[in-house]
């Protein structure tokens, strides 16, 4: 695995709405039109499959494979949804999307000047997420 195993971050908002978007690679960067799109196909998307789901439950897609990524999605109990598009097979994701998570509770929901389902801008959410995924850069690359 010579790059970036992690392509890059998305967080929407229970209503659908884009609030943070990173990208860790460098080929194939989208622009802001392009990424809002993206936020707002998967949330409608993992909504429909909550509901056309047989099994009684199911919270959503929390998986999406494809030839050239993956994409790992993790929902919190308030409708935030976390995604990640990474190398195909790369394993872990869940753990960091949660991780991810305890970043955004820590630094972003307890920040006295954020407000809700706006979009992020918290210096040390972004510093502290960066560490975590150069960190897990580091562990997947020493396998």
């Amino acid at each position: 695995m010579a790059g970036a195993a992690i392509y890059s971050l998305f967080i929407i908002n229970k209503s659908g709405g884009l609030i943070f978007y990173k990208d860790y690679g460098s080929a194939g960067r989208m622009d802001t039109n392009d990424s809002l799109r993206l936020a707002s196909l998967w949330h409608s998307m993992h909504a429909i499959s909550q509901q056309l789901s047989p099994t009684v439950g199911c919270s959503g897609v929390e998986l999406l494979e494809a030839d050239t990524f993956d994409l790992h999605c993790f929902q919190s109990l308030t409708g935030t949804k976390f995604f990640v598009v990474c190398e195909p097979g790369t394993q872990r994701m869940e753990g960091l999307l949660k991780f991810i998570y305890e970043l955004y509770a820590d630094y972003v929901l307890k920040n006295p000047f954020y407000e809700m389902e706006m979009p992020i801008r918290c210096e040390l959410f972004d510093l502290n997420l960066l560490q975590a995924v150069q960190k897990d850069r580091v562990a997947l690359l020493s396998r």
